[in-house]
């Protein structure tokens, strides 16, 4: 009889609960380590797109992850005074446009991927790997709350400063940073928030912007481009006294935002980058998703990648019993569509939030002429994200 394998999945977000879904839909003892005391709810809204969608579909969660969207609609881009500039709506460039048709919270997601594959997966959280060895037969892991245990595999599931990455490849990962940090909080909805995100440019590379959800809520998203500076490293407190003086001064909703940051409990705040890595797995230790291969929030395919990155290296290890040419195959299949989804810009961020008013003024002529067909080819160059690069394989045992 095939030996189980028991394999230790780390980080419980988006690809993590995927990738264990699958890997138990095939009858391996899988355990999941979330370092967060209990579940995280909230966060910012993301999207489910092209081949991720088809992920969603697979595991029967579409409609599901449909009923807990936030319904955004599009975005407008306001000047000071609220007054439309222009708009992209959700059927734009193709209905492939910057606002996809699943637009969820992070958390929810989380939730109903948690939920989804809970009768079949152990969940352990406010715990973490504080020490592992690499054995011929199998992983040692050591957990910061104590004990030992040992694992046929260990799979790093975790986000772009995975501690588990740095653990088993030290300095082999390769930041690429876009100049900007951006910071995601919840704030009490106001009558002006609408269905529709509201986007709102200052000079000197400052965006101001609220979306809405589905709890009663708004999202608002502070951005301003500057060099890594570890201001994600700041305590809570100092990282709003940051963003006020950051942004101070500025008008349109940014008073009520900045108000609205002293009480905002999920405040959270990071350098925009993209991960890069030679390889992705090391003996019986692999990566997927941020960890791995993050494509940055700018990119529009970071949940995409985290679900395919999982489903494909749940189906490899089913095909393979050896554990190398598993990784090799999942490898072998994700790093073109990686490579496509990491084909951004380092100037994105300049062209989404000019640094003159000139500049600005520009920015929304040109999508105000979005229809015309050589300024929609254009726009579509950095407004539409490589959803539909990745085939997905149609693994017959994990039917």
């Amino acid at each position: 009889m095939k030996k189980q394998r028991s394999i230790l999945v780390t980080g419980a977000s988006v690809a993590g609960p995927t990738l264990a879904y699958w890997l138990a839909r095939q009858g391996m003892a899988v355990t999941v380590v979330e370092r967060a005391p209990e579940f995280r709810d909230g966060g910012q809204t993301i999207d489910v797109r092209g081949a991720g969608k088809v992920v969603a579909q697979r595991m029967g969660l579409e409609s599901a992850i449909r009923a807990r969207s936030t319904h955004e609609d599009g975005i407008r881009f306001v000047d000071e005074q609220d007054r439309t500039r222009a708009e992209i709506g959700i059927g734009a460039f193709d209905g492939n446009g910057p606002v996809a048709e699943l637009e969820i919270l992070r958390g929810e997601l989380a939730r109903l991927l948690i939920e989804h594959g809970r009768s079949t997966v152990e969940y352990r959280f406010g715990d973490s790997i504080a020490a592992l060895e690499d054995l011929p037969h199998g992983v040692k892991v050591r957990f910061a709350q104590g004990g030992e245990e040992m694992f046929d595999l260990v799979i790093a599931a975790e986000g772009v400063g995975s501690p588990t990455r740095k653990l088993v490849f030290g300095d082999e990962v390769r930041r690429r940073s876009f100049k900007l940090y951006t910071a995601y909080f919840t704030i009490p909805r106001a009558p002006g928030d609408a269905r529709q995100m509201r986007w709102f440019n200052a000079p000197g590379g400052l965006s101001v912007c609220v979306r809405p959800d589905n709890l009663g809520t708004s999202r608002a998203l502070l951005s301003f481009q500057e060099a890594a500076n570890g201001y994600e490293k700041l305590s809570p407190a100092r990282q709003k006294t940051l963003l006020k003086e950051k942004f101070a001064g500025l008008k349109w909703e940014t008073p009520r935002i900045l108000a609205a940051l002293d009480d905002a409990p999920d405040l959270y705040l990071d350098q925009i980058s993209q991960v890069k890595m030679a390889r992705w797995s090391k003996g019986r230790i692999a990566l997927v998703g941020d960890a791995a291969y993050c494509a940055s929030p700018i990119s529009g395919m970071g949940t995409s990648l985290g679900m395919c990155g999982a489903y494909v290296l749940a189906g490899e290890l089913g095909r393979h019993d050896d554990h190398a040419q598993a990784f090799a195959a999942y490898e072998s299949i994700m790093r073109p569509y990686v490579d496509q989804a990491q084909d951004v810009p380092l100037f994105a961020p300049r062209l989404a939030s000019p640094h003159s008013r000139a500049g600005i003024a520009l920015g929304h002529a040109l999508l105000r002429m979005s229809n015309v067909p050589i300024v929609k080819s254009l726009l579509a160059r950095f407004l539409t994200p490589k959803a539909d690069a990745l085939a997905l394989p149609d693994y017959a045992h994990m039917r």
